[in-house]
């Protein structure tokens, strides 16, 4: 089996079948990563480094293993509680976090706006410290990235990012996990995003570079990436030494990639806009005759759900789509981060799963 260049019998060999030898060979320990990660906030991967992030995919990849494959129970968040904020609704996001933490031993508390008073006859401040008072941390999902901001100002617990108008971190880890497992590794792929420039799109320019991922995004002219997150975009690529194209041209942005993205057009909150940004993205869905400019390698992700202009169906469900395992891989990710969170844990991996 080849493996970013390598053979992987031939490494097992030479590194033995240690469980240390094998996780200093994928990752290090997490000592020898410098890893600590309990009692952080997760707000956006920009405030992540490579190692961390590369900490998270490691225990993501360690639980469904060791749950999933080997049907342990882990009982990590026992006696622990997540209070969980929707300010919109969601089927991946709440089942990923409510389904996991409740695996986990925990005890998830699923509130929308109809439930308490945030924002209505309470403040973000006050909604905050009470629930850092009575749970052990807070995944909101807000449309203002910066009620997050607020709240990990006043909470004592950490606070965790399910989706704002800037960031989906949570989605992206994902997706991580899910090319991880495809490819075996990040190193050096092309993702080549063609679509919106939204909160998702965000989240993979915050990160890509630092885990050694080129980037290359199509956009229609006047729905570009935010220029701020795009200036960190470029520096982070310089840094890391990755390549990054911003273009108009699906096409061009499909050019050897190995990884074909996009995402909903129209989110949350923007329906009154949908005829002028149907209009905006004529041109932008996602076709195999897309693919006949991507690398032979290619591969479909799309964090659903998923509408037809978006993407034709002979793609979203052909064998190089892998929007389900992707789904799935929500789960995992987000356990991954409240055990990173809420634990010490360290991964029993012992054999990588990518």
């Amino acid at each position: 089996m080849l493996l970013n260049g390598r053979n992987f019998t031939s490494i097992s060999k030479l590194a033995g079948t240690s469980k240390q030898l094998l996780q200093h060979f994928w990752y290090g320990t997490r000592a020898q990563m410098n890893v600590h990660l309990k009692g952080r906030d997760l707000l956006t991967l920009q405030n992540y480094t490579a190692d961390e992030l590369k900490y998270l995919l490691w225990i993501a990849s360690d639980l469904k293993q060791r749950i999933k494959h080997k049907g342990e129970y882990l009982p990590l968040m026992q006696g622990k509680s997540l209070a969980m904020i929707f300010e919109k609704r969601s089927t991946r996001t709440r089942l990923s976090a409510e389904t996991g933490f409740a695996l986990l031993g925990g005890h998830p508390s699923f509130l929308t706006t109809q439930d308490i008073h945030l924002g209505t006859n309470e403040s973000l401040t006050d909604t905050a410290r009470v629930l850092s008072s009575m749970t052990n941390a807070i995944l909101a999902r807000v449309y203002n990235h910066n009620d997050l901001d607020l709240m990990a100002k006043e909470a004592t617990i950490p606070i965790i990012n399910g989706l704002s108008d800037l960031y989906h971190p949570l989605q992206i880890l994902a997706d991580y996990l899910t090319l991880q497992e495809h490819y075996g590794g990040l190193k050096g792929l092309t993702i080549a995003w063609i679509g919106d420039g939204n909160n998702v799109l965000h989240s993979f320019m915050a990160s890509a570079a630092k885990l050694g991922a080129h980037l290359r995004i199509a956009t229609p002219r006047g729905f570009e990436p935010d220029p701020r997150i795009t200036k960190i975009t470029e520096q982070n690529s310089k840094e890391c030494g990755t390549k990054l194209l911003l273009t108009t041209d699906p096409l061009e942005a499909a050019d050897s990639a190995n990884v074909l993205v996009t995402d909903t057009w129209i989110s949350m909150g923007q329906e009154e806009e949908k005829k002028e940004r149907l209009k905006a993205f004529q041109g932008y869905q996602i076709t195999m005759q897309t693919a006949k400019s991507a690398a032979s390698n290619w591969t479909f992700l799309h964090c659903l759900p998923r509408k037809p202009e978006e993407v034709d169906d002979e793609v979203f469900y052909s064998p190089r789509s892998l929007v389900f395992q992707e789904a799935e891989n929500r789960k995992w990710t987000i356990m991954a981060v409240m055990v990173s969170l809420l634990t010490d844990y360290s991964p029993q991996l012992q054999k990588p799963t990518f």
